[in-house]
């Protein structure tokens, strides 16, 4: 008897996972690893928030230092009964949001990284890595470089007319809002990035782009300062500027390169 010939794989089916190196999941197995990664995500802010809240007076006092090296009548004050506790808690969450990002970006990469190949997967350590120190970076910019003439402009307009005595949760909120904000904008080079290596955008596109990416910068800075003043809002976007266009050299660095 003739032995029929081994049946051959349809042509369109995708390859295994051990082929390339890619992982196939279902819709339901899509949810649940969604499921998954937001809940470690939401631990991890928790834990931020826990730790953070045992801190938050010695923040707060960080966070005002600033305000009494520029002005000698400066006085935080509080107008309701709820309103120190408010405070409290929103620079707590702030801080653990903080805290959580490296959580957070790496969930997210990893979430996507089942359509990864194996190469691209190690990116995931180092980008987290990368993303937490550029938003520590970008917190450490606003509070020592951007905060400090920001409030001088603000608590020194017109002294004369009345005293700086200030809402806790105004202060706290106007002060959060710009580190945590620049924190995020410092975020620029990596997303650069990741758009280039995915083939969204290209770095000859970027560079071609500079000029749209300048006035992003000065509206982005406008958005994140509290200030109207020029010299605050070039501060903050003279960086953001710098970032993109070390993200352009990272979109060119890891740009895909077509097979021979």
């Amino acid at each position: 008897m003739a032995r029929s010939a081994p049946t051959e794989p349809p042509p369109d089916r995708p390859p295994d996972d051990d082929e390339r190196g890619e992982k196939y999941l279902t819709l339901i197995e899509h949810l649940q690893e969604l499921r998954y990664r937001l809940t470690v995500s939401a631990i991890a802010v928790a834990v931020g928030l826990a730790v953070s809240f045992y801190f938050s007076g010695s923040v707060i006092d960080f966070l005002r230092q600033p305000a009494e090296d520029k002005s000698d009548k400066f006085k935080l004050i509080f107008t309701s009964p709820f309103e120190n506790f408010t405070a409290y808690f929103k620079v707590s969450l702030v801080c653990g949001l903080g805290l959580a990002m490296p959580v957070i970006v790496y969930q997210a990469l990893r979430f996507v990284s089942p359509g990864l190949r194996p190469g691209e997967r190690r990116w995931l350590y180092f980008t987290a890595g990368g993303a937490a120190a550029l938003f520590a970076a970008g917190v450490a910019f606003a509070y020592y470089i951007a905060l400090p003439p920001a409030l001088d402009f603000l608590l020194n307009f017109h002294s004369d007319l009345a005293e700086p005595n200030i809402r806790i949760s105004s202060y706290i909120d106007f002060v959060t809002r710009l580190l945590f904000w620049t924190g995020v904008a410092f975020e620029t080079p990596i997303v650069v990035m990741f758009l280039a290596r995915f083939r969204v955008v290209s770095a000859g596109q970027l560079l071609r782009w500079w000029r749209y990416a300048i006035v992003l910068a000065f509206i982005i800075a406008a958005i994140v300062t509290p200030t109207p003043d020029p010299v605050t809002c070039t501060l903050v976007a003279a960086p953001i500027i710098g970032l993109y266009f070390v993200g352009v050299v990272l979109a060119w660095l890891v740009r895909p390169v077509r097979p021979a």
